[in-house]
């Protein structure tokens, strides 16, 4: 696999942008929420490519880090696609429940930004997708480990959440490996639309505007 640049951060920085925004946001905040959930990820990825466990190393850290920071220019103020914009909007509602947070925060990093960052890393390695596919696994895995935790962390108990509440139909709505799969496939998309700039950006508006959808969905605001 040739690499045509060298990493620009590492995960160590991403970690030190993610806990100085833990510090600093109100426990409540829908953003902190969703970092709260993003730092215990970022922080598993470490360990692993620490014990070595990813095939390629390196490829892992560029993957893990383009991917960290679209969501860090959204926490840190300094751009906001479609996708992040219910989060932000909703991010202080009484009404809506943390583990809402949680998912739409999820949803639009994987969802739009999951996408991009892959093309982000195989530009920056000079490889293409199917490079990368194992390490993208790799990093899928711990994500649906963490995301059954973060429902058990963050989901109300059974006897507060009835068959009836509506958080329990919001939940069903969602699925974390579908949006893996979509995001994998939108990924194969962008990258052979390359060399026609101008479809890859509509295609990326296009799955901007969808996450955005979605995240509004979750983040609707429900009675106690």
């Amino acid at each position: 696999m040739a690499r045509s640049d060298r990493l620009t951060t590492s995960v160590d920085a991403v970690l030190v942008r993610m806990r100085a925004l833990d510090a600093a946001l109100p426990e409540r905040d829908g953003i902190a929420v969703f970092n709260r959930v993003y730092l215990a990820v970022t922080e598993a990825v470490d360990r692993e490519v620490d014990a070595g466990r990813f095939p390629d190393a390196e490829a892992a850290v560029m993957l893990d880090v383009r991917f960290a920071e679209r969501y860090l220019t959204v926490a840190e103020g300094i751009s906001a696609p479609a996708c992040w914009r219910p989060l932000l909007q909703f991010r202080r509602h009484p009404g809506v429940r943390p583990l809402q947070f949680a998912l739409a925060g999820i949803n639009a990093h994987i969802g739009h930004d999951l996408a991009l960052a892959v093309v982000d890393a195989c530009r920056a390695l000079g490889c293409e997708p199917a490079d990368l596919e194992d390490e993208y696994d790799h990093v899928g895995d711990l994500l649906v480990t963490l995301e059954e935790r973060i429902r058990e962390d963050l989901m109300p108990g059974p006897d507060l959440l009835q068959i009836a509440d509506p958080l329990t139909h919001l939940l069903g709505a969602w699925s974390l490996e579908r949006a893996r799969d979509a995001a994998w496939s939108a990924a194969r998309a962008l990258w052979a639309l390359r060399g026609l700039p101008d479809l890859a950006e509509e295609c990326g508006r296009r799955l901007d505007t969808a996450a955005g959808f979605a995240g509004r969905m979750l983040l609707t605001p429900l009675p106690d």
